[in-house]
């Protein structure tokens, strides 16, 4: 059985105005048990929470640090914690 856990991830470079959001909620659905959201930053960074298995989790950060992105991604950090619940979804916000 995986533990469920809480992934919060930043990420940076050309992530604003390329519709980086859109397509992490794509990909989060498309690995299904994923809850939570993507938000732009005033600092121009997009910062991703994730909930769900570790193994989702893990799935969405290694595409989030991959190159099938859209714009460039110019480095993520994450910090993993437990879950804190509440997300209906996964949300653009």
């Amino acid at each position: 059985m995986s533990e469920d856990v809480r992934l919060v991830a930043w990420v940076r470079g050309r992530v604003q105005g390329v519709g980086f959001r859109w397509f992490t909620r794509a990909r989060a659905l498309e690995i299904g048990g994923l809850s939570g959201f993507a938000l732009n930053l005033a600092d121009g960074r997009v910062q991703v929470v994730a909930e769900g298995t570790r193994e989702a989790c893990q799935g969405l950060l290694e595409w989030l640090q991959g190159d099938d992105t859209p714009g460039r991604v110019d480095g993520v950090t994450e910090i993993w914690d437990t879950p804190r619940g509440g997300y209906d979804g996964f949300a653009i916000r």
